[in-house]
């Protein structure tokens, strides 16, 4: 061989370990960008636990996001937590201090039902870590706000008010059925709700408007369920700005009813 075809050949060996190189970095950095998830916290309304999301945290992580669904203090599998003290404030500690301690960012805080007032608490004391929220079929308070408040009018209020009269530290659950929870999981849902502390229900929420500082804000309606209530809530985000509203066609737990269509929602909007 001549020298310069050596030196030809030479070359073409060097560009094509470039070349291969190159594909090597670009094929790991694709696959990185492949592999990179979102990071959501789900909280539960009042009566249920951290179970409730199983449907779609499992969804959610089989499409490589990490996800945390905490059972806040005094109920289920926390229901030997429960005291006298265990009010909202608790509640919204509990999940802060998660978000805190974990060192989570970015994250895609999700409130259900009550927990509309976890993460509007939450939100005061974590909002730099939060890039969304979502209420899911949820109440939406506002400043100086107890769930008490909000039911006013209500059976629900009667029964909350003749609980606190009576100084019941809990209120036992209601039947899955009056949440028009779909049939085959209501024995389900009731086997493992259990009574909510008192305290959460007629607790105040403290508010400067910290939600309506996070860049992604989101409703969700579970129109299956009639309630004057959420009904208001959804309005209310509806003729607020950034707000994007959503309406499921399912009963109040729509993380069990529908959790594929949940589960695209929530992607939608993190």
């Amino acid at each position: 061989m001549t020298t310069s075809k050596r030196e030809a050949t030479r070359r073409n060996i060097i560009a094509g370990a470039g070349v291969a190189a190159a594909g090597i970095v670009t094929g790991a950095t694709t696959a990185q960008a492949q592999t990179t998830g979102k990071t959501f916290v789900l909280v539960h309304g009042a009566w249920h636990g951290g179970w409730c999301w199983r449907r779609v945290a499992d969804l959610l992580e089989k499409k490589g996001h990490k996800v945390y669904a905490p059972t806040l203090t005094g109920l289920c599998d926390r229901s030997h937590l429960l005291d006298s003290k265990t009010n909202l404030s608790t509640h919204i500690t509990d999940v802060a201090n998660l978000i805190a301690w974990e060192g989570l960012k970015d994250v895609v805080l999700v409130g259900h039902s009550y927990g509309g007032f976890v993460i509007s608490g939450v939100a005061e004391k974590a909002q730099p870590a939060i890039s969304s929220i979502v209420y899911l079929d949820a109440f939406l308070p506002d400043n100086g706000e107890a769930l008490i408040d909000v039911v006013r009018g209500s059976k629900l209020y009667d029964v909350i008010q003749g609980t606190i009269q009576k100084g019941d530290l809990t209120m036992a659950a209601p039947k899955a059925a009056l949440f028009q929870v779909n049939e085959k999981d209501r024995a389900w849902v009731d086997e493992k709700c259990t009574p909510q502390p008192t305290a959460t229900l007629s607790e105040k929420v403290a508010l400067t408007g910290a939600r309506d500082r996070i860049a992604k804000r989101a409703y969700v309606r579970a129109k299956g369920y009639a309630s004057p209530g959420f009904d208001r809530a959804q309005a209310k985000a509806q003729a607020a700005s950034g707000f994007r509203v959503y309406e499921m066609p399912c009963g109040h737990d729509a993380m069990v009813d529908m959790p594929d269509r949940l589960t695209d929602i929530l992607l939608e909007v993190a």
